[in-house]
């Protein structure tokens, strides 16, 4: 018999967001790597590229142009995972293990700079601002049809992650339904704010700041952070420290800081293996049926899928399909490593 060290030895912890568990097995980070390494991309993009159909100017698959923008600039997305049209359908309740129904929706895209080789860590802040302004709007847009009552605010970042184009943009799909996901956290977040009155991160992130042990970036309203129950070896999450339901909540300052914070964890992102960083990011914020939501803390999590460099990947298989999320590095240690890269980006300093 030996004492536990949650550093060291196997454990499980606990993800009230979801109400699942992710198994962390600390000293396999020692096993020597013998697996798949990914290709670095480290090809030099044009500010501006005549083939890319997300430049200013040019055209699209679908044959519009885009208008010469200079700030971020949103379309119809032309290969949309979600249409508009209303469809007739009468549900067959006798039907138990065949259910299906139509899903309504909108997708958009949103390019983030007229720049092909700008990403969020070496844009200005003020660009970023821009961005936040442009999320702000479309939340509100999207969020006023009468069937809309989620919106999803995401980025795929890298051809890793499946993104088909390096020009610097995010995507939002508005939806009838609430995505599992969102679901899932929607329970967990009603459940813990009916029993306390409080939210559930406005309570977790006040013990994050005490313990300082897992806090990436800080400022006046913001905090970055790795998850206590993160999978992802690098994954982060920030968190408004003013208890906000939703981005179109933010003062002022909170978008300007929400900005800087955004820019400083992609910087460092990149900086850990001096790469451009691939990962999934999305906003999780009250849905927008409608109904009051005091519930819902604003957040917005990173999926960063890069493991002991820029070449070796994390993969979801075996035991994690099969039983449970796994990881090996520590919550704590992946919070260190992000939190002592600099906030000058690599490139800036050569």
């Amino acid at each position: 018999m030996k004492n536990f060290d949650i550093n060291e030895d196997p454990h499980r912890r606990y993800n009230p967001l979801i109400n699942e568990w992710v198994l962390v097995s600390p000293h396999r980070s020692k096993r020597p790597w013998q697996g798949q390494n990914e290709a670095v991309v480290s090809n030099e993009l044009p500010q501006y590229d005549p083939t890319c159909y997300l430049c200013p100017g040019n055209a699209r698959i679908n044959g519009e142009v885009n208008p010469t923008y200079e700030n971020a600039f949103v379309f119809e997305n032309d290969f949309a995972a979600l249409k508009q049209e209303e469809i007739i359908f009468e549900e067959d309740i006798k039907e138990t293990f065949f259910k299906a129904k139509p899903e309504r929706g909108i997708s958009r895209v949103v390019c983030f700079s007229p720049r092909h080789d700008l990403t969020l860590p070496q844009m200005e802040v003020s660009g970023i601002e821009n961005i936040v302004h442009t999320w702000q709007k479309e939340y509100t847009d999207l969020g006023a049809v009468d069937y809309i009552n989620h919106v999803q605010i995401f980025e795929n970042k890298g051809s890793v992650m499946g993104c088909s184009n390096p020009h610097p943009h995010g995507q939002i799909w508005a939806q009838s339904s609430l995505p599992t996901e969102v679901e899932k956290t929607q329970a967990n977040l009603k459940a813990y704010f009916d029993k306390h009155n409080r939210t559930l991160l406005q309570d977790y992130v006040q013990e994050e700041l005490k313990l300082e042990e897992r806090i990436v970036v800080e400022n006046e309203h913001f905090v970055a952070l790795v998850p206590f129950w993160a999978i992802w070896p690098f994954e982060t999450m920030i968190v408004s420290k003013r208890n906000v339901n939703k981005i179109t909540d933010f003062t002022e300052e909170e978008v300007s800081d929400f900005a800087l914070t955004l820019k400083q964890l992609t910087t460092k992102y990149d900086n850990v293996f001096e790469t451009s960083f691939p990962y999934s990011s999305g906003i999780h914020q009250s849905p927008t049926d409608g109904e009051l939501h005091p519930e819902w803390h604003f957040h917005m999590h990173f999926y960063p899928p890069l493991l002991r460099s820029a070449t070796v990947k994390k993969f979801m298989v075996g035991y994690e399909m099969m039983g449970e999320s796994q990881r090996d590095i520590t919550p704590e240690k992946s919070a260190e490593v992000l939190r002592t890269q600099s906030d000058v980006h690599y490139k800036n300093k050569l």
